[in-house]
């Protein structure tokens, strides 16, 4: 007890004595400590070095509790025997016992710090040697790893060439890195998912970039190498490239390989592989090889697109039965869709209606809607297709279909079948059983009835029967005032009666119900066209050109509208864009040639208006422009052959064949255009034009004939006068027209005068001058005397150029009548 320091009743300090010296614990001295020393020496020094208590712990502050239930409460463990203390003359062994952040180092005058915090900062972690090659062998993995990615990403983007370049390089780094490990002795530790990688992902990008024996080569090195895991999977892929070479039986071949080598805990890999088996059967024309495929699908997994590859081949086979069958197998698969009730609020709780809200437009509700709309679309293109082949008549094939689809999942679609029917009728020409299918739709649902009235409408429409149309347009509106289309065929008959305004309004109301509704938009440029509101109708086709960009229809209407807005040159600009989309078309080629015409670029007009004419011979604007060209260039022996293409389209028109023969004449072939005179007027009798050429030719070549065709003219000229009085005299009053008839006989010189035993002989005389001063072949004909007849007559070719001077002397012509008085007949009213 001596040793036993007991705490007074005013001590309240528990923690006191500290920072209290006491030589027991001063690490220094133990060399001189003689109990230390022998206890080294023994085997005491052998166990575990223990630390002594520091005073004041919590341990010796704590009542101590003994099976008796007695405490002893200690304030302090001063009074605790000392770890390595001499009692009595003999060593304490050291305890087992050692308190938890205490050493039995602490030097003389340290502070409490069980945590260590007066150490400092912990030192810096080492740099790694990046010059190891273990460090090299991982910096090149990553390297491999980032080319991989950039590949895939490069090939998301669509740009295939730069996908391929990474993947190759991805390859040539990991061919380097295991010739590292190799180097380094490390080959066992070669990274096979990262050589597969490599591999599957070169593969790939060559198979996307159509390099399809490469893309096998690579495939086959990894189908090869027994150390890769499921690697038989990938000749489905080798099967995939054979297909699209149409290598159809080693497509085949490598589909059965990667089929047998699929375990069928895989079911689903398993049936894809069978439904690319089926489709290569089919494309084969093994089509009881397909069925087979395909029955085994529809018995071990049904799916719509395996069903409807099934009534294809049945179909191809003509086996009615068979096909009745497959359509019942088909519009039985399920689609694991949910109703369309979950996304229709039943109550007025704002959580769930907030939730249902957010859920409609989903991802998954859109996926759902899709896949219900693939269905739809599988069911009704087969019911159009085994309904002609499943019974007498296609209406009884549509009627079985009809009946099958409303016992099925799919009741809605029974209605757009009937619809289809009257659409089939349609195409058959059969209008009447067309009408009357749509018109049972009159007393059915809302939707339905009104896309039958909008049908109805639109053949009415078709057939000019505006007013039925607008009553079955008034119909379709009603039952569905939100249907684009029935607005549309309204605002249609409305602009047919040209109430431009109300049909506007239509198209808009249209436009607002459906902003995508292309027909409106297009109409209604129309409309404003119509209107003279031609900036709104440039905004219209320009927002229509940024929904459609390769729609030819709306390019044309902007190029008419900037031509319409005297803005040419956004008009050929264009038309320049039309041309790239539709470049055959020659009215577009024509327009372009006339607008370059009409701003004097003849090269560039020239050119458009010839490819006009190659892709289409037989425009006559475009010819007769052609032919004029040649005639202002001085190619009269080009310009023939377009003037003669149209003497055979137009072969009543007799001004082509004086064209012809005209530039005949222009070119000094004047037997060849002397022919062609004699053929018109074997043709045409009453030409006058074609009889004064022949004058003119015969008395330029000093033919016989001459008399003869002066004659005929003068016979032609007066029954043409005889003719035009007639039709004045019957058309006008009386006096008026003795009024008009004296006036032009006053201007006018009669051809017959000569002939006439009271004919003067000057006016013989006139007439001889007339022939002798008809102008040589270099000069256009003029007539010599002022007359509505004989006067009025121009070259269809225009004047012709002026002929070069030569060093031959100019020919006089004199004037016979320049002494001559003129008469009062000749002179003007």
């Amino acid at each position: 007890m001596e040793n036993i320091h007991l705490a007074a009743e005013d001590e309240d300090d528990l923690y006191s004595g500290y920072n209290d010296y006491n030589p027991t614990f001063d690490s220094e001295e133990l060399d001189n400590d003689v109990g230390f020393q022998q206890a080294v020496k023994t085997s005491h020094g052998r166990r575990p070095p223990m630390t002594a208590k520091f005073p004041g712990t919590a341990i010796g502050a704590r009542p101590m509790a003994t099976s008796y239930g007695a405490r002893a409460q200690m304030n302090s463990s001063m009074g605790r025997p000392m770890t390595g203390a001499v009692q009595d003359g003999a060593a304490r062994p050291m305890t087992a016992v050692r308190a938890a952040g205490y050493t039995s180092t602490l030097a003389r005058g340290s502070t409490f710090d069980p945590l260590g915090q007066s150490k400092g900062p912990a030192p810096p972690l080492e740099a790694k040697i990046e010059d190891s090659p273990e460090e090299k062998i991982k910096i090149l993995e990553k390297k491999v790893n980032d080319l991989i990615e950039e590949s895939c990403m490069a090939y998301s983007r669509g740009d295939l060439q730069l996908s391929l370049e990474k993947a190759k390089e991805a390859g040539r780094k990991e061919r380097a890195l295991v010739r590292q490990r190799e180097q380094t002795g490390t080959a066992d530790h070669i990274n096979l998912d990262l050589t597969y990688s490599v591999l599957f992902n070169l593969a790939n990008q060559y198979a996307n970039n159509d390099m399809y024996q490469e893309a096998l080569n690579t495939y086959s090195v990894i189908v090869k190498n027994k150390m890769f895991n499921n690697a038989g999977r990938l000749k489905v892929n080798m099967a995939n490239i054979y297909f699209k070479q149409k290598n159809y039986p080693k497509a085949i071949k490598f589909y059965r390989m990667a089929l047998d080598q699929i375990s069928n805990v895989h079911k689903e890999m398993r049936i894809k592989i069978m439904q690319n088996i089926g489709v290569v059967f089919i494309k084969m024309g093994q089509y009881s090889d397909a069925i087979t495929s395909f029955e085994h699908i529809m018995s071990e997994s049904p799916n719509i697109k395996s069903g409807f590859n099934l009534i294809l081949c049945y179909y191809a086979i003509g086996d009615r039965e068979r096909m009745k069958k497959s359509f019942q197998k088909l519009i039985s698969v399920p689609l694991g869709i949910d109703d369309d009730d979950k996304y229709i609020a039943a109550n007025d709780d704002s959580h769930t209606n907030m939730v249902i809200e957010a859920i409609k437009n989903d991802q998954l509700h859109q996926m759902e809607r899709d896949r219900k709309g693939l269905a739809e679309k599988y069911i009704m293109t087969a019911a159009k297709l085994i309904a002609p082949a499943i019974e007498g008549s296609f209406a009884a094939g549509f009627d079985w279909c009809v009946d099958m689809v409303k016992g099925s999942q799919y009741v809605e679609l029974a209605n757009d079948l009937e619809i289809n029917k009257a659409i089939t009728y349609l195409r058959q020409r059969d209008f009447n059983q067309a009408v009357e299918t749509l018109k049972t739709f009159e007393k059915k649902d809302s939707r339905v009835k009104s896309a039958a009235a909008t049908n109805l409408s639109f053949l009415y429409f078709l057939e000019k029967d505006f007013d039925q149309a607008d009553r079955y347009a008034d119909m379709a509106m009603s039952a569905d005032r939100y249907n684009p289309a029935a607005l549309i065929n309204k605002g249609n008959t409305v602009f047919e009666k040209q109430d431009y305004e109300k049909a506007a309004e239509f198209y808009k109301e249209a436009l607002r119900n459906d902003s995508s509704c292309t027909e409106g938009l297009y109409n209604l440029g129309l409309t404003y066209k119509k209107l003279g509101r031609l900036d709104e109708a440039l905004d219209c086709f320009l927002k229509l050109h940024a929904i459609l960009r390769n729609c030819a229809q709306v390019m044309f209407q902007l190029a008419n509208l900037y031509e319409m807005l005297e803005d040419p040159h956004q008009a050929i600009d264009w038309l320049m864009q039309l041309i790239s989309v539709t470049p055959t078309d020659p009215q577009v080629l024509a327009k372009l040639g006339e607008l370059y015409d009409n701003e004097g670029d003849k090269s560039q007009a020239f050119q458009y208006y010839y490819e006009s004419f190659r892709y289409f011979p037989s425009n006559i604007d475009v010819i007769e422009w052609l032919g004029a060209y040649y005639i202002d260039t001085q190619f009269c022996e080009k310009a023939i052959q377009y003037f003669e293409r149209a003497t055979l389209i137009q072969p009543t028109q007799v001004k082509w064949q004086l064209m012809v023969a005209s530039c005949y004449r222009r070119s000094g072939n004047y037997q060849k255009a002397l022919d062609t005179y004699k053929d018109i007027h074997r043709k045409f009798p009453e030409n006058v034009e074609c009889l004064r050429f022949l004058v003119r030719l015969c008395t330029d070549m000093g033919m016989k004939e001459v008399q003869e065709y002066a004659t005929r003219l003068k016979k032609v000229e007066k029954m043409k006068e005889i003719r035009e009085q007639r039709v004045k005299s019957g058309r006008e009053s009386s006096a008026r027209g003795r009024r008009e008839g004296s006036a032009g006989s006053d201007l006018e010189v009669r051809p017959d005068s000569s002939h006439s035993g009271h004919g003067t002989s000057t006016r013989s005389e006139r007439l001889s001058a007339k022939l002798r001063a008809l102008p040589g072949s270099n000069e256009p004909y003029e007539a010599s005397a002022q007359r509505d007849i004989d006067a009025s007559y121009v070259d269809p070719l225009g004047p012709q150029m002026e002929r070069p001077k030569t060093a031959a002397k100019k020919r006089i012509e004199e004037d016979e009548f320049a002494d001559e008085e003129l008469g009062d007949d000749l002179l003007p009213e």
